[in-house]
């Protein structure tokens, strides 16, 4: 598997508005846009920052996965998002390593990337999402 770069930081937040103030009022950074994506029951809003991007989610349902992320944790970082060549292929790799995935097909997420999330069980605790973006 040929991981690229961090393509982003999934944060999780209450309030998408309230925090897009923050990171653009107190930070200076810049959104990029919005977008709802309904199969994962969230709005999320992108912020350029370099090569790579700061995500801010919010939920359009408290039993989507962010809206539980909040109620179990509280708002902070959800994810770590890698961008990776060929998210077929990665997919193929880790499992064939026995790695524990949450999803074994990628699925289309925000800006049309698509993407899969490795368990938390199987990298210490932090949720690690796979990203391919064609250009």
């Amino acid at each position: 598997m040929k991981v690229l770069k961090l393509d982003h930081v999934g944060i999780a937040v209450e309030d998408l508005e309230a925090s897009l103030a923050v990171y653009e009022g107190i930070l200076g950074m810049k959104l990029h846009g919005t977008e709802e994506v309904a199969e994962q029951k969230v709005k999320t809003a992108f912020l350029p920052l370099g090569d790579t991007e700061v995500e801010l989610l919010s939920t359009t349902d408290p039993e989507g996965p962010i809206g539980k992320f909040i109620a179990a944790k509280g708002q902070g970082v959800q994810h770590l998002a890698f961008r990776v060549e060929d998210i077929d292929a990665a997919l193929a790799e880790l499992k064939a390593k026995g790695v524990r995935l949450i999803d074994e097909k990628p699925r289309y997420g925000a800006g049309g990337a698509r993407i899969a999330f490795i368990h938390p069980k199987a990298t210490n605790g932090v949720l690690v999402e796979l990203c391919e973006r064609k250009a």
